[in-house]
């Protein structure tokens, strides 16, 4: 019996600098959404050199991100796909990092400033507590 083709052809690998560049670019776009400032940018990437940080910015194509600030994309990516299903009103999903929260996790803070707490697992926590709101566990 014949192999398809597709089946016998190893699947093309995303290399990290193509992650690196497309991540950086929809962190981007998300942190204008969220208006924050550059100094908030850094602490979710993970506290970069301000110059590293401003490459990163002007030629994120150029970026070869380590691990730590991949996972640190993906988790603020998905916090942000979660709030566009949890919120689908882009005003209201955009808002809400910023606004004073009242669940156990923030304790009347923003989300923000949790997620500023500068560690992986800050970030992790606020994308557990969406992604439980959206399967109606919190």
């Amino acid at each position: 019996m014949p192999v398809p083709a597709s089946a016998s052809q190893p699947k093309a690998r995303v290399s990290s600098k193509d992650m690196s560049a497309a991540g950086l670019r929809t962190f981007f776009n998300i942190a204008q959404a969220w208006g924050l400032t550059a100094e908030e940018q850094m602490v979710l990437l993970g506290a970069p050199s301000r110059s590293t940080f401003f490459k990163w910015k002007s030629n994120p194509q150029a970026a070869d991100l380590r691990r730590d600030t991949l996972e640190r994309l993906s988790y603020i990516l998905g916090i942000y796909k979660a709030l566009q299903i949890l919120l689908p009103d882009a005003s209201a999903s955009d808002a809400w990092v910023k606004k004073p929260n009242a669940a156990p996790l923030f304790g009347g803070k923003r989300a923000l400033d949790r997620m500023l707490g500068g560690n992986v697992g800050d970030l992790l926590a606020v994308r557990q507590y969406l992604d439980a709101r959206r399967g109606g566990w919190a």
